[in-house]
């Protein structure tokens, strides 16, 4: 055997052993530099023991997907210097409490924190976007992991306790429960056509019909959300047409254009 066919042969052996240690070190992890963080996992938990939490978005803000709410909101826990421009104050067992967009906030030392509101506390008008679930025949709006009923008493929606089994609902509503997404506007509202005539954004309109919904109940006693509108069956068409015309005139009253 010639000096040739033995470097040939050595060579050959080489490169077999070299390409099985980069097949080995290929499968193991690659160490990370120090301080490197891991890169976060998409679909990370928000709000701890909150279902229905799984994705957050660029700012900071879980998903509520609870009954296919579909919504992002800030965590609870979660501080901010200043409140949100449209915030509405509120006060209970003699503690202030701020609403805005669904969340609720509540003033400490370093701002203002993301709370979760104590039951009990009356609003005059739901947050802009909720979604409506019915639980043993009576309707619950919900938004941000918190539950509110209509109290005809005291003219306003309360925040409640869970209903009975929501407490273990999965994300996506399957629990029994029949829900509906209502955002901004009630279903009751779908026999108008609203076209924003100055251009007005998808939540400007949103707003926009929520408030007018608010004022025209408040006109007619003809609630969209509640069974046969909250009023007697046999008074329920007409005054549909009278909370429609209600709606219409606060809209149009508004910039919009209503068929």
């Amino acid at each position: 055997m010639n000096k040739r066919t033995v470097w040939m042969g050595l060579l050959a052996m080489a490169a077999m052993a070299w390409g099985a240690q980069s097949a080995s070190a290929a499968d193991q992890p690659r160490p990370r530099a120090e301080g490197q963080r891991p890169a976060p996992a998409r679909g990370s938990p928000g709000r701890p023991g909150a279902p229905g939490r799984p994705f957050v978005d660029g700012r900071g803000q879980v998903m509520d997907a609870r009954y296919n709410h579909g919504r992002y909101y800030a965590p609870v826990g979660s501080v901010a210097r200043t409140l949100p421009p449209d915030y509405h104050p509120y006060y209970h067992g003699g503690s202030p409490f701020y609403f805005s967009g669904g969340v609720w906030y509540a003033p400490r030392a370093a701002g203002f924190v993301v709370v979760a509101p104590p039951a009990g506390l009356v609003i005059g008008a739901l947050p802009p976007y909720y979604s409506t679930i019915w639980f043993g025949g009576i309707p619950y709006y919900y938004a941000d992991n918190v539950y509110y009923t209509w109290q005809p008493e005291q003219n306003g929606y309360a925040v409640v306790p869970p209903p009975d089994g929501a407490g273990t609902a999965p994300p996506d509503g399957a629990d029994g429960a029949q829900s509906e997404a209502a955002p901004a506007a009630p279903t009751g509202q779908s026999d108008l056509i609203v076209y924003p005539a100055n251009g007005q954004s998808k939540d400007q309109q949103a707003a926009d019909q929520f408030e007018c919904h608010t004022w025209a109940r408040g006109q007619t006693g003809f609630d969209p959300t509640q069974p046969d509108g909250g009023v007697s069956q046999a008074d329920t068409n007409r005054s549909h047409s009278y909370y429609d015309r209600a709606m219409a005139a606060c809209l149009q009253g508004r910039g919009y254009q209503v068929n």
